[in-house]
Order: structure tokens, then C-alpha cells, then sequence
């Protein structure tokens, strides 16, 4: 047996080596047992509030359900054994908390199911996890928004198929990651009014309880807890929790690409960004040399987690009649792990974009690899004017050839064509074959995206 002081976390979340490279201890701490027990007791003494105000339960109750629940003195063994044998913790919670509570304790649950409690807690935990989701994303956008200005018009090969295709710039490449999460935080504000709402029903969602009181405690009890009145009973109706863990897919989706980008940007052949420099940080036990994107890959791992996750919410939200018989359960695992797993995706992202080293140098001597092959495309359209568009296609592809096959630069190639150097003068054709005068608008769309939100300076 495993010493006192012996970890014995089994799962990267809570393991002392790896939770903090998968999450944060904030996001930890707001679906801990410990906090989730305590957003069960929350909502219990806010269903006795909001029944003593609507006269379902005397007032002295629910003073003293709330002066006496103490979550820090139950017993947290106990707690675990009876969950155990009633597959729920909500009976064995309110068995202590009418202890707790003395002769107030009799109204403790009153009308209530079990789901009605566990669900209002969730939402009461996914509303702290959203805002510091919604915290890691502002500041996520304001690091992108400042690469996106800062390398507006720096060059780069702009690349299709692994392979380079047109000039672009750096502040091109992060204003199209900038503008993904534009969006992620649009769905954000959209969702939580669909998301954020309470659970109080009954044991078949009909409130039969509590009479003609029952809508009335479930609008003072969502009134207790801030939340929103839900237009129907939710217990089967799983889709605002898919829409939550389905919208993580979505930023760790983003965070996937945006870590795939960076880990073949800074490979050896490229070498064009790196992860900012921690002594230590990415370091290969046998190889001194190395220097490993150690956030990208963590980035990229959690985005493949919560890819799964999301699926399991979609799965979960297959269920029977008016309650279910297993999919709910399923929500327990995809929920918080997704949680925990974006937030830590949104750290790394936030550490690795803010210390972005990024070698302008580099990109310009990647940019010149192809020796003018990757402006074709604008020397075709250059030539295009003076000789046709189909001839002008013909002499540059035939151009290309020579270079891949006997080297020397594109213009070269052109200027030694009698049909191109009797039409365009060499001054011309060196122009046309830089690839820093063939941008497009790729500096314009930064600013496009930069200016399509209002953005704090």
C-alpha cells in the first residue's frame, strides 16, 4: 500500500507531474470534489430560500438550513461510501446536511430530484469555468492582435500542400489565427443565455411536487443563483452541454492548428519561429542540441482529448424518456476534463504566443529557396499583357523547368527567353520575380481583421 505522502494520481489532470502542463490549478480548483460538493449545498440552500419566499417552506427553515450547512464538516468518507451504494451523491449529502441542520432539516430537498441538484451545480461550475475561458481567449486575442500588427508586411513563403505556393506575411498567417478566435469569442457570448440556465423539475420534469408552486420556486431559485429560467425541463434535453464541450472542440481545434503551424515553422529545415527559451524547457535527455515545442505539442494533445470529448457529449445526448439510464453519466468524465483540458491548452497558447520568437531572416532566406520560382504566378500574369495569357503560362512553366533542371534563378531563365527579353527589359523581369513585390493583399487583410472588432489598445 502507497505511503500517506506517495502520489497516487492516476490521470494527467491531477497527476503532481503532468497537471500543470495540461491545465491550471484555477480551473482544477472549480470542478474539484470539493467545490462540487459545495455547489450541491449551494443549490440545496438556495431551493430552501427560494421556497420560503413563495411560501412553500416556513422562513425560519430556510434561515437555518443556510446558518447550519457546513460543507467543511462532513464527512467526506462517508460521503463516498453511501454515493457508492446509492450511485449518486446527492441522497448521502442531504442525509448529512438534515443532521446539520436539526429540526430545520426536514425541509432540506423539499420537492426536489436528485438531477435538479447536480444539474444546477454543474451550470453553477460551468459559469466560473466559461469565465475563465473567456479570460484566457481576450488576452489570447490581444497577444495575436499585437503579432498580426507588429509583422504586417513581413514575407514569408506562404505554403499549400507542405510545399511553398505564394509570397505571404507572418501578420497574415496570425491575423487568420486572430480572426478564429474573433469568432470562438462571438460563440462564447452567444451561448452562455442558451447554456447558463437552472434545472429544478421534479422526478419526472413536471414539478408535480409542489403544486401550483412549482414554476414559481424554479424562478426564485434560478432568481437565487443568477441563472436563467429554463423554457422547458432539461434532464433528457442534454444539447446546451454539448454546445459547451462541442465549442471547446472548436478553440482547441484552432489551438491544434495554430500548434501544428508553430511545430513545423520551428522544425530545423525552417527555422523560422520558436517557442520562447526556458532553460531547460524542451530539452532532449540524450540530444544536447535539441530544443522541442514543448507547448505546441501539450496544445495539440489536448485538442485531440477534447476532440473525443466532444464526441461523447453528442453520444450522451441519446437518451431515454423523460430520464436517463447511463448517458448522464457519461457527461461526469467529458465535462470537467474539458474544461480543465482547454484551459490548459489556452495557457500553453498564451505562453508560447507572447514569447513567439520569430526570425524575420529566416523567412526572407526561406523566401528566396525557390530562386523566384514561388512569384510565378506573377510573372505569368506580368507577361500575360504583352504576349497572351496562354503563351505567357508556356514560357514561364517552360522557365521553371530549366531552373529545376540546370539551376540559376527564375529571371535569369526569362531574361535568356529572346520571346521575354525582347518584349519586358531586365529591370522589369527582376521585378516581377521578387517575391516581396508580390504580396497581394495579404497586408490589407491584417488590417481588415484587425479592424473588424473593437480591440483594446
Amino acid at each position: 500500500m502507497p505511503g500517506p505522502s506517495r502520489p497516487t494520481a492516476t490521470t494527467v489532470l491531477d497527476s503532481i507531474l503532468f497537471r500543470d502542463a495540461f491545465g491550471t490549478p484555477q480551473m482544477r480548483e472549480i470542478f474539484s470534489d470539493y467545490a462540487l460538493i459545495s455547489r450541491y449545498a449551494e443549490v440545496e440552500i438556495a431551493l430552501a430560500r427560494a421556497e420560503a419566499r413563495c411560501g412553500v417552506i416556513p422562513q425560519e427553515a430556510a434561515e437555518e438550513i443556510a446558518r447550519l450547512t457546513d460543507v467543511s464538516a462532513l464527512d467526506f468518507d462517508l460521503l463516498r461510501k453511501e454515493t457508492e451504494i446509492v450511485g449518486y451523491p446527492i441522497l448521502p449529502l442531504v442525509h448529512q446536511m438534515v443532521k446539520q441542520c436539526g429540526d430545520a432539516g426536514r425541509y432540506v430537498h423539499w420537492g426536489a430530484t436528485t438531477q435538479d441538484i447536480m444539474d444546477t451545480a454543474v451550470i453553477l461550475q460551468v459559469r466560473d469555468g466559461l469565465a475563465l475561458i473567456e479570460q484566457d481567449i481576450t488576452e489570447l486575442r490581444r497577444i495575436l492582435a499585437g503579432l498580426s500588427s507588429r509583422y504586417r508586411d513581413a514575407p514569408m513563403a506562404g505554403r499549400t500542400h507542405l510545399q511553398q505556393a505564394l509570397p505571404v506575411t507572418f501578420g497574415y498567417k496570425t491575423a487568420i489565427w486572430l480572426a478564429m478566435f474573433d469568432r470562438h469569442a462571438e460563440r462564447l457570448e452567444q451561448l452562455k443565455p442558451r447554456v447558463l440556465v437552472g434545472e429544478f423539475a421534479g422526478a419526472a420534469g413536471t414539478l408535480a411536487s409542489l403544486g401550483d408552486k412549482g414554476l414559481e420556486v424554479q424562478a426564485a431559485l434560478c432568481e437565487e443563483l443568477g441563472l436563467g429560467i429554463p423554457v422547458s425541463t432539461w434532464h433528457v434535453a442534454r444539447d446546451g452541454l454539448a454546445e459547451v464541450v462541442n465549442f471547446f472542440g472548436l478553440v482547441t481545434g484552432s489551438l491544434g492548428k495554430i500548434a501544428l503551424d508553430i511545430m513545423i515553422m520551428a522544425s530545423t529545415e525552417f527555422g523560422e519561429v520558436y517557442e520562447p527559451f526556458v532553460k531547460g524547457r524542451g530539452a532532449s535527455s540524450t540530444m544536447p542540441q535539441k530544443r522541442n515545442p514543448i507547448s505546441s505539442e501539450l496544445m495539440l494533445a489536448a485538442s485531440k482529448g477534447v476532440r473525443q470529448h466532444a464526441g461523447l457529449m453528442l453520444d450522451a445526448m441519446v437518451q431515454d424518456l423523460e430520464r436517463a439510464t447511463g448517458p448522464w453519466h457519461a457527461e461526469w468524465m467529458a465535462i470537467p476534463e474539458s474544461f480543465v483540458l482547454t484551459a490548459g491548452a489556452l495557457h500553453q497558447a498564451k505562453f508560447a504566443l507572447a514569447g513567439l520568437i520569430v526570425d524575420e531572416a529566416k523567412m526572407a532566406e526561406n523566401l528566396d529557396l525557390s530562386r523566384g520560382l514561388i512569384v510565378a504566378e506573377a510573372v505569368m500574369m506580368g507577361l500575360a499583357p504583352q504576349i497572351g495569357r496562354q503563351q505567357a503560362h508556356d514560357v514561364v512553366y517552360d522557365a521553371c523547368r530549366v531552373v529545376n533542371t540546370r539551376g540559376g534563378t527564375l529571371a535569369e531563365a526569362l531574361a535568356a527567353d529572346p520571346s521575354v527579353s525582347e518584349r519586358i527589359d531586365r529591370a522589369t523581369i527582376d521585378r516581377l520575380t521578387a517575391p516581396r513585390n508580390y504580396l497581394g493583399l495579404a497586408p490589407e487583410m491584417v488590417d481588415r481583421v484587425l479592424g473588424s472588432v473593437p480591440r483594446d489598445a
